[in-house]
């Protein structure tokens, strides 16, 4: 009897070295901040050089990498350039946020969305909507004080404390909407704290009067702060047991978009 072809929706499993090797050469070029000695890359991946050699030849061919010979390096081509663009293009993670953002619409009857960290900012790039609610400031498109809001509080609480005093060197850098919030980075970071004992992020008013969000990270495959998913809902509709059940559906449907994207939580 011939063997079962393999179906193209289950590939076979115990991978294809050659191409884990390929696309560890790929990330170490990503990572790094400029073109790298093919020595370097070998002896940080733990190849052998000939191997090393001939999986730049071959990514070279195919213009996903190219060689610098005159300094004897090498860096990324355009074809890594392209797929990046057509991951910015298909806008995958609001693809496989939506059903998870839908269902946490119906669970908890009040707006849902979809933001990621933009410098100081929080940049909304879904919103589910429940029905009979207004609308709201996170439309798709808007940018907020990352401080002020849930997404961007669980978002910040996933960073080095390095990058955190990086975004906010001085006072000038927090913005005040509603005289609420943080004003310093002393005040801010003992906010990340509670976020990340906490393992989510509220804020009361502090973006729109009468209005409150709670929010969890989502993570990538290195442990990283993605996104954050976040509920708004009128102060006075939800009391504190609700707020707590909000906040465990939130950080549920974040655990569900983190396992979407091949993401884990940090260790």
């Amino acid at each position: 009897m011939p063997d079962p072809v393999p179906s193209p929706q289950t590939p076979p499993r115990g991978g294809v070295p050659a191409a884990r090797q390929a696309l560890a050469l790929l990330q170490a070029l990503a990572r790094s901040p400029g073109a790298v000695p093919a020595a370097a890359l070998a002896r940080d991946l733990g190849l052998p050089r000939s191997t090393t050699y001939h999986l730049l030849a071959e990514l070279i061919d195919a213009g996903f990498v190219v060689h610098l010979p005159e300094e004897r390096r090498y860096g990324l081509g355009v074809s890594a350039f392209e797929i990046g663009s057509a991951y910015a293009r298909q806008e995958p993670l609001a693809r496989l946020a939506r059903p998870v953002l839908a269902r946490l619409v119906d669970a908890v009857g009040h707006s849902a969305h979809l933001a990621v960290l933009h410098g100081r900012e929080v940049l909304y790039v879904v919103e589910q909507r429940a029905p009979s609610r207004p609308p709201l400031v996170t439309d798709v498109g808007v940018r907020l004080p990352a401080q002020l809001t849930a997404s961007g509080r669980a978002l910040l609480a996933g960073l080095p404390p390095a990058q955190v005093r990086a975004l906010f060197p001085d006072a000038t850098a927090f913005v005040d909407r509603h005289d609420l919030g943080p004003r310093r980075l002393s005040e801010l970071r003992r906010l990340l704290g509670e976020v990340r004992r906490a393992g989510y992020a509220d804020e009361d008013g502090e973006v729109t009067p009468g209005f409150a969000s709670v929010a969890a990270a989502v993570h990538d495959h290195a442990g990283r702060p993605a996104a954050a998913v976040a509920v708004t809902f009128p102060t006075e509709d939800v009391d504190a047991p609700g707020r707590t059940e909000f906040a465990q559906r939130v950080a549920r449907a974040a655990g569900e978009l983190t396992r979407r994207i091949n993401g884990r939580r940090p260790d």
